[in-house]
């Protein structure tokens, strides 16, 4: 069984729709015993840093996903998942779960493309990733493969061990972090497409090591 952790945040069943879709039985809960007896875990949403926390520990849910993360549980993070999971965010100035030593910055309101125009936030779209490192999950994503953002702020590592890709918006920013038994997204795996969805199957079969 695959955990969707439910936290009171948005996309939660559009991530269990496609996990079904894949054939992968799962379920949404906030039943921590439930969360640490599952097979893997996906965090997905959508929404703002401080309310994502707020709601978290409200619900005793920040101490069940560091609990998850320390016990080598395959662990996803989707949009906001691949946020809170760092340990502070400029938005709501929150601190976050701190898995991952960082913090998470919002895109400069002064943001140029390379023909100098401006950009809008929030950065929505279509984009490619520039992959840094090799991962069981990205196995089978191919160069031109292209991934579906929403999103004003981005995470950033303490170290840049933990970046295996980038995208790009004015700025180069990490896309894809991890460590261990974790891995992020910062765009949306389940509004991608094929590649999401392989993304996702790979996660489905990963078995939380990186080599």
């Amino acid at each position: 069984m695959i955990a969707i952790v439910d936290y009171r945040a948005g996309n939660l069943r559009s991530v269990e729709r496609a996990l079904r879709k894949i054939g992968f039985d799962c379920c949404i809960t906030s039943d921590g015993e439930e969360i640490l007896g599952a097979e893997r875990v996906v965090f997905p949403g959508v929404g703002a840093a401080g309310r994502a926390m707020a709601n978290l520990k409200e619900q005793g849910l920040d101490r069940v996903l560091r609990q998850v993360f320390e016990n080598g549980r395959p662990f996803l993070g989707i949009c906001i998942g691949a946020q809170i999971i760092l340990e502070r965010s400029e938005e709501d100035n929150a601190s976050c779960l701190a898995l991952v030593p960082g913090e998470v910055r919002a895109f400069s309101s002064s943001l140029v493309s390379g023909d100098h125009g401006h950009l809008k936030i929030p950065h929505m779209g279509w984009n490619g990733l520039e992959r840094v490192k090799e991962h069981p999950v990205l196995r089978g994503i191919e160069p031109m493969d292209e991934f579906y953002f929403v999103h004003s702020y981005y995470p950033v590592p303490a170290s840049e061990s933990h970046v295996i890709a980038y995208a790009g918006y004015g700025i180069r920013f990490p896309s894809i972090i991890g460590t261990r038994n974790l891995i992020a997204m910062q765009f949306h795996l389940e509004k991608s497409g094929a590649p999401g969805l392989r993304i996702l199957k790979n996660f489905c079969q990963w078995d939380g090591k990186t080599c």
